[in-house]
């Protein structure tokens, strides 16, 4: 009875790391919102780590997280490093591509809980008396990660994380 129940185990754990195997190398994930406000106020809250913990919900959410700054002010070449004893880990961003008031692309390193290197753009689009700001993150979908997707969605996860900073985002910008 007791073999039975371990090859059972045994064989339900090859087939989930079989599945994870068919996950596709990359990721994306990508949400949007419309803030009242003109793009280049948005665009000045994103284009500025000094300015992420307003909003990011990292920054606000884990009280252990220390960043740095240096390179650029703001804009390309500015760089954020972190570390936290909780669940942001550790990192670096740096901004790659700032052009106002429509897009910035953020290089972004994970050190901590695992390695992962991922792109992040941010898209300004004027749309009436609003801005559509979209935030998309894209990335390779490392086999940890394909076998966590394979019980839930790397989409849902990243994707209530964009939610909450896109709400605080709009938050801020309307104020």
């Amino acid at each position: 009875m007791i073999l039975r129940i371990l090859v059972s185990i045994a064989v339900a754990v090859v087939a989930v790391l079989a599945f994870a195997l068919t996950k596709p190398n990359t990721f994306h994930v990508e949400r949007s919102i419309h803030i009242a406000a003109p793009p280049e106020r948005i665009f000045a809250l994103i284009d500025d780590f000094h300015n992420w913990n307003r909003w990011a919900p990292q920054d606000r959410e884990d009280l252990t997280m220390d960043r740095t700054y240096s390179g650029a002010t703001n804009g390309e070449g500015a760089i954020s490093q972190w570390t936290s004893k909780g669940s942001a880990g550790r990192g670096r961003m740096e901004i790659t591509e700032s052009i106002l008031p429509g897009t910035i692309s953020i290089k972004v390193d994970f050190v901590k809980p695992f390695e992962a290197h991922n792109i992040n753009r941010f898209t300004l689009e004027p749309a009436g008396a609003t801005t559509r700001v979209v935030w998309k993150m894209e990335g390779t979908n490392l086999y940890l990660m394909k076998v966590m997707s394979v019980f839930v969605s790397m989409d849902r996860i990243a994707g209530k994380h964009f939610e909450s900073g896109l709400k605080n985002l709009k938050a801020i910008a309307e104020q």
